[in-house]
């Protein structure tokens, strides 16, 4: 019975742990996701032009963009896009930023 008991604990224990360890990741996945605003010449935050006219919807390809502002901005600000396959900071290279 004690053998049991113990099992279930280590189960319990192993299930908080990675629902901890998820919610961790979704925290950091969100304040990388946040744009950091701009600041004018009064230090009060203004939206940028891009920020103001995109956001982070879910897309996540280059077939989804329609232009290489709204890619680029995508891949800056939005989480888990695939649209830089170089890794060198340009992205959708062969459909919008030749």
């Amino acid at each position: 019975m004690m053998r049991l008991i113990l099992i279930a604990l280590l189960a319990f224990g192993a299930w908080k742990g990675y629902e901890h360890y998820q919610a961790g990741k979704l925290s950091a996945a969100m304040q990388r996701a946040a744009p950091s605003p701009a600041l004018n010449f009064s230090g009060k935050p203004t939206a940028s032009p891009s920020a103001a006219s995109f956001s982070c919807d879910g897309r996540t390809y280059c077939s989804q963009m329609t232009s290489c502002a709204e890619a680029t901005y995508f891949l800056k600000n939005c989480p888990g896009v695939k649209m830089d396959g170089n890794n060198d900071g340009v992205p959708c290279e062969q459909q919008w930023c030749r």
